[in-house]
């Protein structure tokens, strides 16, 4: 009965795996012609960076130097005993501070709404292609 031949069809199958099909694209990306695809997909990059790079700028800057006056005016107050003048400081660089979040989140969402429809519209061309 061992020398019997099995009849019928093997067939074995073996995919690769989300992480692997991953890095097999990025691969075959780096080496195909740069095409319209690619133009696209920079161009959705670029104007990403465009919506998000001018707020997230301003908002640090605002946060950055409304925090510096603050530490002055409480050098002001702490060690050269200037106290109005030393508050007067601190509250003017607490207000700039607390400036930063609410102008980031209104001019993100100004540059956002100005840049949507073509964003939108690139994003479902890449998409359908």
């Amino acid at each position: 009965m061992s020398d019997e031949k099995k009849e019928g069809f093997e067939y074995g199958y073996s995919a690769p795996t989300a992480g692997e099909r991953r890095e097999i694209e990025g691969i075959r990306n780096k080496y195909l012609p740069a095409g319209e695809r690619r133009r696209k997909l920079e161009r959705l990059k670029a104007l990403d960076k465009k919506v998000k790079r001018p707020a997230v700028l301003l908002a640090a800057v605002l946060g950055v130097c409304g925090t510096l006056l603050f530490g002055l005016g409480l050098c002001m107050v702490l060690e050269w005993a200037m106290y109005l003048w030393g508050s007067l400081v601190s509250l003017a660089g607490a207000a700039l501070a607390a400036v930063a979040a609410p102008l980031y989140r209104r001019v993100y969402g100004r540059r956002k709404k100005k840049y949507a429809e073509e964003i939108l519209r690139l994003s479902s061309e890449l998409l359908n292609e």
